[in-house]
């Protein structure tokens, strides 16, 4: 009952190598470092449950939660006992969610829409750092594959159709992506290294070469390493990590205690778990030598390698039927010896030379950008510097006229920009009468003496 029960989380997650096929179940697991005759007196931890690792998906945590609700209804579980993984993944199972209870439809309409909402904030934070405006949502909302965009308020089997094609699609693609994200790692690694020697004279040249040779023959002075999935590497994990007698290896008994979530199943974490003693053969985080991301390299190779071997169906999982016929294979007796990846090609010269050419297009397209930038600062800057030489010129005008207004007498304008005293030629009228300096009225048919001074050739006074 408990690994029908795990079908439906087994297909959708197991896909991935980060990825355990329970993500509910409580159950006591027991780690392979431990020997296993020490812990069976043990008491069960209630309620222990079993970390899910992260599937590397952007929507992990979304796919993981309706995987969950979806669970709590009694008629999708009945489901999914009599569904194959094919019925699964085309989607036709997606066609019950229509008869789920109607509390677990209001939870995936909500989930829908936290998710919705996710999207739409990580679109606009992205568009912000653009200083984009105008953002459309629902258009961008198109490249997310994962949920009916046209819909964003509730969950319908259109949803669960395309979450199921999504997550199956992205996590098949997952370990080539590894791959290839692991060769432009090595790629760039040589290409820095290369790139380093050029600055160097001709005798740090030689002992830098030196050194890396050095260094390479250091790191391949390691023990053998046992073929992965063999019956010497398997005795060796039973033996060292479990504890156990190697003349009592059986097995069954190895397939059950490495089953750690006891779901029936070994899957691919749970098999990555058993080259841990074969990889610490080769590599030591202490050692300059070692790269601990080609450990975990190594360790995605032995992994794909057990289950091309081992996983007659192709779905990702190791049952006891397959891993017990899989024992019985000459291969598993007698096995040819591993290649680890230092005793292999990563990569070509072509692909490096390729690869190179690559860097030098993106560094010229950087190069642009820089001088595209220092042209748009200079040109800010000329217009700053003439905006500041149009700015002192206006002052100076301004200057220059208040001088010519002090020259001619002119008044000065006050704080509010009311005139200090009256100009030249002007004179207040209040009343009718005219007022002398002091605010004296003058006698009738007088003039003040400047514009007595001013005008005497036009003006007459009369007595």
């Amino acid at each position: 009952m408990m690994m029908f029960q795990m079908r439906w989380r087994t297909i959708l997650s197991q896909q991935c190598v980060l990825l355990v096929t329970c993500l509910l179940i409580n159950l006591e697991a027991v780690p392979i470092d431990i020997d296993k005759t020490k812990v069976q007196g043990e008491p069960h931890v209630e309620g222990a449950k079993i970390e899910t690792p992260d599937t590397g998906l952007y929507y992990d945590e979304y796919l993981k939660q309706v995987i969950d609700v979806l669970e709590t209804d009694k008629h999708f579980r009945e489901k999914l006992q009599t569904a194959d993984i094919e019925e699964i993944k085309s989607g036709k199972l997606s066609k019950e969610l229509d008869l789920v209870s109607h509390h677990v439809r209001t939870r995936l309409d909500e989930l829908k829409r936290q998710e919705v909402a996710r999207l739409r904030m990580l679109i606009k934070a992205k568009m912000d750092s653009f200083q984009d405006t105008g953002i459309d949502h629902q258009a961008l909302l198109k490249q997310f594959e994962h949920l009916n965009h046209q819909n964003p308020d509730t969950f319908e089997s259109k949803d669960l159709d395309m979450l199921i094609k999504a997550a199956t699609s992205d996590l098949e693609n997952y370990d080539k992506t590894r791959h290839d994200e692991f060769k432009k790692y090595e790629m760039m690694k040589e290409h820095e290294r290369r790139e380093y020697l050029k600055t160097l004279n001709e005798e740090k040249r030689r002992e830098e070469e030196s050194k890396y040779e050095e260094m390479k023959k250091k790191h391949g002075n390691h023990p053998k390493v046992n073929h992965p999935g063999s019956k010497d590497q398997l005795k060796e994990v039973w033996e060292e990590s479990d504890g156990l007698d190697p003349n009592d290896f059986n097995p069954k008994t190895f397939f059950k205690l490495h089953d750690v979530n006891n779901d029936g199943f070994l899957d691919e974490q749970e098999l990555e778990a058993l080259f841990t003693k074969e990889l610490e053969k080769v590599y030591d985080p202490k050692n300059e030598e070692d790269d601990m991301v080609e450990m975990e390299e190594e360790r995605l190779r032995m992994r794909e390698h057990v289950m091309n071997e081992i996983d007659v169906n192709k779905d990702r999982l190791v049952t006891l039927h397959e891993f017990l016929k899989a024992t019985e294979k000459k291969e598993f007796l007698e096995p040819d010896s591993w290649e680890t990846l230092d005793q292999q090609q990563v990569f070509t010269e072509e692909e490096l030379k390729e690869f190179e050419t690559h860097i030098l297009q993106q560094e010229n397209e950087l190069l642009k950008k820089a001088e595209d930038l220092q042209q748009q600062k200079e040109e800010l800057q000329r217009q700053h510097d003439q905006l500041q030489a149009q700015k002192q010129e206006l002052q100076q005008v301004v200057q220059q006229m208040e001088q010519r207004k002090l020259q001619q007498g002119s008044p000065l304008s006050g704080p509010a920009g009311e005139l200090k005293f009256q100009p030249p030629g002007e004179h207040q009228v209040g009343n009718g009468q005219n007022h002398l300096a002091g605010d004296q009225p003058l006698p009738p048919g007088h003039i003040p003496v400047q514009e007595a001074a001013a005008g005497s050739d036009h003006v007459q006074i009369h007595p």
